[in-house]
C-alpha cells in the first residue's frame, strides 16, 4: 500500500482483526455482486469504499424514478441509465483505487459460471428465485462462498452459504428449487426504504469478514429482521442430504 492508501484505510488498519494484512487481502480480492438495486446499492458502495480490489457488478435493468426511494447508488442523473453502469460510476467516484467491472446483462449459463469461478465471494442481491437458484448452483459447482439477502415489505433476511465446506448447506437446502410457487417483489408488495440498506449493509459486513478471514460468519445461519417490531431472530440451518444441488457433496 502507498501512503494515500494507508491514510484512506487507516480506520480499518487500526482494527486488530484487520490490520495491514487484512486490508491487503481486501485489495487483492475479487467480489461478484448480482444486482445493483436496493440491496446491491449499499453492498456495492461499502465494498468499494472498503477497498475490495476488483468488483464485478451485474444488472441488466435501467434506473427508473420508482427506484430512487431506496436504491441509494443512483440519483436523478441516473434515470434511464443501466443500473450497473450508474452504480459503477458512483463507486469509482468514491474510491478510484478499486477496479469496477459493470456487467450490463443478467448473468446466466456460461457467463454466470465464468463470473462465479473468478470471484472470491459472491453476493446475491437479486429479486427473483430463478436468479438466486442459478447463482447458488454456480457457487456450489465452484465452491465459492455465497452471501444472500432479501427484503420485502418490512421483512429482511441474510444468510451465508460457505460452500468451501462440504458440511455446510446451500441456498437450495433452505429454499428447494421446486418449492417456489410465487415471487414476492417490491413492485407488487412494496418495501420499506431503509430496510434494503440494513440488509445490504449486513451482506457487505459478511462478505468483508469472509475475505479477511475475521470473526464468525453467518454460515449455517439465517438472520431475520422484522423492521416493524425491531425484532432480530437467528435460525440454524442444516444441510439437506437429499438436496438436488449440493446433496451429493461431502
Amino acid at each position: 500500500m502507498d501512503d494515500n492508501q494507508l491514510l484512506r484505510y487507516s480506520r480499518h488498519i487500526l482494527l486488530d482483526q484487520i490490520g495491514i494484512d487484512g486490508q491487503q487481502k481486501l485489495l487483492a480480492a475479487q467480489a461478484l455482486i448480482i444486482g445493483a438495486g436496493g440491496l446491491g446499492s449499499p453492498v456495492a458502495l461499502y465494498l468499494a469504499v472498503a477497498g475490495v480490489g476488483r468488483i464485478s457488478l451485474a444488472d441488466d435493468d435501467v434506473v427508473e424514478l420508482t427506484n430512487l426511494q431506496r436504491q441509494i447508488a443512483h440519483d436523478m442523473h441516473s434515470l434511464g441509465i443501466n443500473k450497473a453502469e450508474s452504480a459503477a460510476r458512483r463507486m469509482r467516484d468514491m474510491n478510484p483505487d478499486v477496479r469496477v467491472d459493470a456487467v450490463r446483462l443478467r448473468l446466466a449459463d456460461a457467463a454466470l459460471d465464468a463470473a462465479v469461478a473468478r470471484a472470491d465471494v459472491v453476493l446475491d442481491c437479486s429479486d427473483n428465485f430463478p436468479t438466486r437458484h442459478a447463482v447458488n448452483r454456480a457457487c456450489v459447482r465452484h465452491r465459492k462462498p455465497l452471501v444472500s439477502g432479501a427484503a420485502v415489505r418490512f421483512d429482511g433476511q441474510v444468510a451465508v452459504f460457505d460452500l468451501r465446506d462440504d458440511a455446510q448447506p446451500c441456498y437450495a437446502c433452505l429454499f428447494p428449487e421446486h418449492a417456489q410457487d410465487a415471487e414476492m417483489r417490491c413492485a407488487e408488495f412494496g418495501v420499506f426504504a431503509p430496510l434494503v440498506g440494513v440488509v445490504g449493509s449486513i451482506q457487505a459486513v459478511e462478505a468483508l469478514k469472509l475475505l479477511i478471514g475475521a470473526g464468525q460468519s453467518l454460515s449455517g445461519r439465517l438472520l431475520l429482521h422484522d423492521a416493524l417490531s425491531a425484532d432480530w431472530r437467528t435460525l440454524r440451518l442444516k444441510k439437506d442430504p437429499a438436496c438436488e444441488v449440493c446433496g451429493r457433496r461431502g
